[in-house]
Formats: structure tokens, sequence, C-alpha cells
């Protein structure tokens, strides 16, 4: 049994198991909605645009879920709770038989980044951040969300900049994973 996502008419539809608000859900929606966009200018065969379109759809699946699922699930005991929900996720999905590596590790590492990602991994990243719902400088992403399509990897350095930018702004954790992420594509 699924339930549908974001506007009530459209076909996006998250598994049974998913643990979304609302809220999460319409974002859900516009990330899906953003890698659907780009899936046919950036990805290299239909099988990549799919996984796409799949990491769209999982990526936040157990966003809401409780802490000490997401703690079990990613066998991880002092992570911030924050960034757990994308390893629970794939360690899910694995156990219920999903063996595409690059969907797996998109989801798992969406919210830190990973130096290992292919296209889809990048993709997912990018549309998170980039989704339009979010009110932070919305001209500078609705600008870099358009140019996706035609220059992949430089606007995949602009959003892991401005990803770090934040954080160290906001006075939040770097984590290796996300310093890596940014020597690797500097």
């Amino acid at each position: 049994m699924t339930a549908p996502i974001g506007d009530p008419s459209t076909t996006l539809a998250l598994p049974e198991w998913a643990q979304v608000s609302d809220k999460r859900r319409a974002h859900i929606a516009r990330v899906t909605a953003l890698l659907d966009a780009w899936a046919p200018h950036v990805a290299r065969d239909a099988a990549e645009a799919a996984a796409m379109r799949d990491a769209g759809l999982l990526h936040d699946a157990l966003r809401d879920a409780p802490d000490a699922l997401l703690r079990e699930l990613s066998d991880d005991a002092t992570s911030p709770v924050e960034v757990l929900h994308g390893p629970a996720a794939a360690t899910l999905l694995a156990r219920r038989g999903e063996t595409r590596t690059d969907l797996l590790e998109a989801i798992r590492w969406h919210t830190l980044g990973s130096a290992e990602w292919g296209r889809v991994g990048r993709a997912l990243y990018m549309a998170d951040f980039l989704e339009p719902g979010r009110k932070f400088a919305a001209a500078d992403r609705a600008f870099l969300a358009a140019h996706v399509p035609t220059d992949f990897d430089a606007v995949f350095r602009q959003v892991v900049r401005m990803r770090l930018e934040w954080s160290l702004r906001e006075g939040k954790e770097l984590f290796p994973q996300a310093v890596t992420l940014w020597n690797a594509v500097r």
C-alpha cells in the first residue's frame, strides 16, 4: 500500500513504510519534480533517469521516523539524529531487495554528501537543496536549478560551496564527508 504525496493529482507515491509529514511530502514532490525535469538532459540512460526519480521519491521517506528507529536502522549511536534518515532509508531499501548501488548511496549520503557519488547522488544533492519550496536565496537557487541541464558539474560545485558556507555561517558542524566532497570537486 502506498500513500500519495504532494499535489493530490500527482502519480507519485511513497512506500507503506514511509514516515513523513504533509510538509515533507510536498518537499519530496518538489525534489522529484526537479529530478524529472533534469533527467532528460543529464541522465546517461533510462535506468539512470529512473534511479534519479526513485532517489527523489525515497530520500526523505524516513525523515519523520522516531529517533530510535533511525539509530537502529543506521546502526549509528553517535551522529546527530538529523542526518540519520538517509542511512536508515538506504538500509531499509537494501533489506527489501533494492540493489542499485547508485540509488542507495545517493539516499544514504544526501544530507552530508559523498565524494564517491556518480550523477544520481549529485543530482539528488542538488535537487534537495535547490527545490523551490525553500525560502532562502530563492533567486540564486532558481538560477542554479535552471542551469543544471546545461552545466551540471559547475552547478554541483556551487551547491556544495553554498551548503558548506551555510554550515560555517550558522556555526554548524562540518562533517568529514562534506569536507571530502568539497576537496574532490573544487
